[in-house]
This record gives structure tokens, C-alpha cells and sequence, in this order.
């Protein structure tokens, strides 16, 4: 006969807060790839560099040329979308890849959950960092528009919905490259 599974439990007064929880992520991400929207309607460019500006958005972006004062008050600044929900769209169209570009998300980020990235209490603020000096806050989620069902295919609006990835405002600007490092933490208080 074999023993029964015991069910792990912490001593007591070691349970780790929701808070705490929330604020701690494994190991760092990494940049995929930087794509470029020039304007509305043109395809995505792919870049090794961009230089994020603070508040508006990434030079060259469609999003980074609007007028300042639109840009600084906008939580659409830059757009972000987890390198493994790519696999999850084209399995979900039959596909065996889909290329970014495709799904006009600026940056591609692999190994860190970008939507827990979106802080759950307004007094922790999480905050991700790219490379040195660029760091966004995730304003919430990036929803597909109805020309993914064009761009896709039949039912590519579907398969990204829940996937599409989130969008950002840039708190601190600066260059940022493709393979550089992306953390997620707190904001120190």
C-alpha cells in the first residue's frame, strides 16, 4: 500500500501575501524583436534599435508622432506581446508560426508573464525594464482589432483575443536593443 500524499503547508505566520506574490517573477525576460509602425496601414518594420521616448511612445512609431499632448496622456504609448502566445495564435489557426509583424505589437518579449506585469493593487506599482534605462509601466490589455480577421484569416480575431498582449506607457526613456534583458518589479516606494 502506498502512503498517502501529504499536502504542504508553511509554518505559521510564513505564508507569502498576495501582495508579495504578485511583485515576484522568476527570471528575467528577453526583447525578441522591436517592430515599427510608421504610419496606419503600412507594414511593421522590424529594428535591432529603437530609442524609446518617455511619454510618447518609440522614434519612428506612428504612436511617438502624434502631438505631444496626446501622447503624453495616452496608456497606448508602446504595445508588447509575450513571444509565446505567437505558438498558442498559430496553433489555434492551424499555422505552425505566425510572424509578429503580422500582429503590429511593438515589442516581442519571451520568459516573463507580461500580463502579470500588470499590477493588481494601485499602492504596488509594477513596473517592467528594458535593457539599462527604459522602463514602461503595462496599462492594461492590447485587444485585436477586427483587421486581424483580414490580416489572419477566418477566425484571427478569435485566436488572438486573450493573446493579443498589452500595451504600456514609457516612464523612463532610452535606447533599447533586440536580446536585451526585461524585468518585471516593483516600483521602490
Amino acid at each position: 500500500m502506498q502512503p498517502a500524499t501529504q499536502q504542504m503547508t508553511l509554518p505559521i505566520g510564513t505564508e507569502r501575501g498576495l501582495r508579495e506574490l504578485c511583485a515576484g517573477f522568476p527570471r528575467a525576460g528577453k526583447l525578441d524583436a522591436i517592430l515599427l509602425r510608421p504610419r496606419r496601414g503600412a507594414p511593421a518594420c522590424s529594428v535591432p534599435v529603437a530609442v524609446a521616448l518617455a511619454e510618447a511612445g518609440l522614434s519612428g512609431d506612428r504612436s511617438a508622432d502624434r502631438a505631444a499632448a496626446a501622447a503624453a496622456k495616452s496608456k497606448r504609448q508602446v504595445t508588447l506581446i509575450q513571444a509565446e502566445h505567437l505558438a498558442v495564435v498559430a496553433s489555434l489557426l492551424g499555422r505552425e508560426q505566425i510572424d509578429p509583424a503580422l500582429l503590429r505589437r511593438n515589442l516581442v518579449v519571451s520568459g516573463i508573464n507580461l500580463l502579470a506585469a500588470k499590477s493588481l493593487f494601485k499602492d504596488v506599482p509594477l513596473l517592467l525594464r528594458i535593457g539599462a534605462t527604459v522602463v514602461l509601466e503595462v496599462t492594461g490589455p492590447c485587444e485585436p482589432c477586427s483587421r486581424m480577421e483580414t490580416t489572419l484569416g477566418e477566425g484571427g480575431y478569435n485566436a488572438l483575443r486573450g493573446h493579443g498582449g498589452v500595451t504600456a506607457r514609457i516612464v523612463a526613456g532610452g535606447e533599447i536593443r533586440v536580446g536585451d534583458a526585461v524585468v518585471c518589479a516593483a516600483q521602490p516606494g
